[in-house]
């Protein structure tokens, strides 16, 4: 049997418990993942991209996540191409609603046609569903509590702890 290898790509800027409740789903349906931190051109970043990768790398660490799972980030070039050059034949992404589906579905089509990788979207937990890293960044940026929506090392990095 050859090995399930899957990408979850995301700006993850910065990450959220509905980022992690994909990843675990996600890690126990393939034998490899790789959670890809990538740089969005039309998004402003709060966090530079190596941040973002240590604090993926540490709430992955902290929570029950239990898997082969690789972080690393792309900044140039297509996600496919990463997903190939890994031997990763699917992205799996995530959904909260129809807003994501109407944006991730071009995607998933034009990434098929270049390079036969295929898109696996997963639903949210309920208690994740209308979390967004745009609506942490919101709320932390006017000194908000974000602990309920981030993990735990998110919120101690945001908090300056």
């Amino acid at each position: 049997m050859s090995n399930r290898i899957a990408v979850v790509p995301g700006s993850f800027d910065p990450p959220t418990l509905g980022h992690l409740d994909v990843i675990r789903r996600a890690v126990s349906l393939y034998d490899q993942l790789h959670v890809l931190v990538v740089h969005n051109p039309g998004k402003e970043a709060l966090l530079p991209i190596a941040q973002r990768v240590a604090l993926l790398e540490q709430s992955i660490a902290e929570s029950d996540i239990d898997g082969d799972v690789t972080v690393a980030s792309w900044s140039v070039g297509l996600l496919v191409d990463y997903a190939t050059d890994v031997g990763a034949s699917v992205l799996v992404k995530g959904i909260r609603s129809q807003v994501d589906v109407a944006y991730e579905t071009p995607m998933a089509i034009v990434n098929r046609h270049l390079a036969h990788v295929e898109t696996v979207f997963l639903l949210p937990d309920p208690a994740h569903a209308l979390v967004s890293s745009s609506l942490v960044r919101q709320v932390a940026g006017l000194g908000g509590d974000v602990s309920p929506f981030v993990p735990a090392a998110v919120a101690r990095f945001l908090d300056g702890s």
